[in-house]
């Protein structure tokens, strides 16, 4: 445990130790072909050699003497290292693993202690190497998304429908960065039903839902247990009541995290053949849902079919500059539908992806109705609260003059 608890240390150990290691092969191999291969030897191979190596121009016997010491301590020396230094070692712990680990468990704890100092200066310069670096990828990596954002502005504004395409594809280049719980649909908001249900009153929730596909839980949404196809109950809606319609549960289920990024939740979803997913939190919970239309979306806009009565946003447009939003619109949303940059908000929504969530992280407390929050250039209100949750939001952008 003493080396797991602190890997970096005992990196920077094992990194000393094998240079020290690697410095004796070299200084002893150094010594063993001095001892073999004295300098009357050496003089002789070149004397012999002088003859035959005159197209160099000459050469005396001693330059060559002293070329051959150099080749053959740099081969010998170079073969001792991969043979002893890199390769047995690696072949015989990837053999002896466990073994190997125990039986070095002891002497690297004593080496980590020889060499604290040298490791900990190690540790800690990499440390501050690594901050600075990440700092200054993180800035580049911005400035190469603002210059890719006017690149595209610039190469399709004069075209027709423009203003689309440059949405598209600025969605594109950002895809890869955006996180599953995004843009996934909250547990609160998922259309789910027990697995301990009659039968009528499951068709009932498939005509309320209007949904294809609705999870199917064992006591509550934490333990959802499979997804129930809604194609597969078209030929059984002449059953009796005790229909067992829980055999047409499909328990193939995807469970995602929530950090997990979309791009790869889609390559999920085209190798597994599956259109939903489950999204859990880090204790295994239930956090929502999220669907390949959700995914599509997030690239090309809101995907709206003849079943879609009521839009994904609820929004409610006061005037071109105030907005109010349901306090549970994923800030992507909100950014969207009201015309302005999906990263306006990352420096004070901590790891809230809501409206309302971002709210309650920049007060630390549920706010009062009425209550105004001051964002410039944004304003935000608070329209309606509960006890338990923000209602509706009030955005006021910047008029023209206060740009």
């Amino acid at each position: 445990m003493a080396l797991k608890d602190r890997p970096q240390r005992l990196l920077a150990t094992i990194l000393i130790s094998n240079n020290f290691v690697n410095i004796a092969i070299v200084l002893i191999a150094d010594y063993v072909l001095d001892m073999v291969l004295s300098t009357d030897v050496l003089q002789g191979w070149g004397e012999g050699l002088a003859p035959w190596m005159s197209f160099l121009g000459d050469p005396t016997p001693a330059g060559i003497a002293n070329g051959i010491s150099f080749l053959i301590t740099v081969v010998g020396v170079t073969f001792l290292l991969v043979l002893f230094g890199e390769a047995s070692p690696k072949v015989y712990a990837t053999a002896n693993r466990v073994s190997l680990s125990k039986s070095m468990a002891g002497p690297l704890l004593l080496l980590m202690r020889f060499f604290k100092w040298p490791s900990s200066l190690l540790v800690n310069g990499t440390s501050l190497i690594e901050r600075r670096l990440t700092a200054h990828n993180s800035s580049v990596a911005r400035a190469s998304l603002e210059d890719i954002d006017e690149a595209i502005a610039l190469t399709v504004s004069t075209e027709e429908d423009g203003e689309q395409d440059s949405d598209i594809l600025k969605r594109i280049v950002k895809f890869r960065d955006v996180a599953v719980k995004q843009i996934m649909r909250s547990r609160v908001d998922v259309v789910a039903t027990d697995n301990q249900i009659r039968f009528p009153a499951l068709l009932e929730l498939v005509r309320e839902s209007g949904y294809s596909r609705i999870p199917v839980y064992e006591e509550d949404i934490d333990n959802v247990q499979g997804i129930l196809y809604v194609k597969d109950l078209l030929g059984r809606l002449n059953e009796q009541e005790d229909f067992n319609w829980q055999s047409l549960v499909r328990t193939n289920v995807l469970f995602v995290p929530e950090a997990k990024k979309v791009k790869d939740l889609l390559r999920e979803f085209q190798t597994q053949h599956l259109h939903m997913a489950i999204v859990v939190d880090e204790y295994g919970g239930t956090s929502g849902i999220v669907t390949l239309e959700d995914v599509l979306e997030e690239i090309i806009g809101d995907i709206k079919d003849e079943f879609d009565d009521e839009p994904e946003v609820v929004m409610e447009k006061l005037d071109d500059f105030n907005y109010i939003f349901e306090g549970k619109t994923m800030l992507n949303d909100v950014c969207r539908a009201v015309g302005i940059a999906s990263d306006v908000f990352d420096e004070v929504k901590g790891e809230a992806d809501s409206f309302a969530g971002m709210v309650l992280e920049m007060l630390g407390e549920f706010p009062d109705e009425g209550q105004e929050i001051n964002l410039p250039p944004y304003r935000l209100k608070v329209v309606a609260v509960t006890d338990r949750r923000i209602e509706r939001i009030l955005i006021t952008l910047p008029t023209d003059e206060e740009q």
